[in-house]
């Protein structure tokens, strides 16, 4: 169970710490509109990945029970994904999460609802849940839908921290990488050397899967 909390985090990282949805909206809201703005959207953005847990450990604790075979399928879908994650951070043209668009002013409600719905929209924190999270979970020990809440408190608290506190810092950021394109390059080339990495490992480690057979 610790290596799964091991690895579950070091893909939370990765993939938070990659251009998507939440960290673009995020950003965009927090520079245009102040910090108080963006943490409020985050508010809406970390219920979201509540909502996707939930969702994800009750289907995923009848899939193990009745389809153990769709583990292997659901492996296999999460490491491909994270190797396009990968190429879309390496490939000639990918963007940063701190090139941000305008946004206008909006009230708090407004905020933590667009941060929600902003979430619940993105297909990557969809296919965290639905692919990845089964990659880290060991038939063998039982207590699958345990397992998956701790796992996925695991990527909730990294995700919701470290958005925070990008949030609260983007302006500094975004001014401080504007100047600086190489640094924009180096994170963009080792976020996708990680999750290529950990894509590869997923995919040919056959331990859990035999587990399920």
């Amino acid at each position: 169970m610790t290596a799964g909390l091991i690895g579950i985090a070091l893909v939370s990282l990765g993939m938070v710490l990659t251009p998507g949805p939440n960290m673009i909206y995020l950003v965009s809201r927090s520079i245009t509109q102040g910090r108080r703005a963006g943490l409020v959207s985050l508010t809406g953005v970390a219920l979201g990945f509540a909502i996707y847990l939930t969702a994800t450990c009750l289907g995923l604790t009848a899939i193990f029970a009745y389809v153990p075979a769709a583990y292997t399928a659901l492996k296999l879908a999460g490491a491909a994904y994270l190797l396009w994650l990968a190429w879309t951070a390496v490939r000639p043209g990918g963007t940063s999460a701190f090139e941000t668009r305008e946004l206008p002013a909006e009230p708090p409600r407004r905020l933590f609802a667009m941060g929600l719905f902003t979430c619940l929209l993105n297909p990557k924190i969809a296919i965290l849940y639905l692919s990845l999270l089964p990659q880290f979970i060991d038939p063998a020990l039982g207590h699958v839908l345990l397992q998956s809440l701790a796992l996925g408190s695991v990527q909730i608290v990294i995700g919701t921290v470290v958005n925070g506190l990008i949030a609260v810092s983007a302006g500094a950021l975004a001014a401080f990488l504007a100047r600086r394109p190489l640094w924009l390059r180096v994170q963009r080339y080792f976020m996708g050397t990680v999750l290529a990495g950990i894509a590869v490992h997923l995919a040919t480690d056959r331990s859990r899967a035999l587990t399920t057979a």
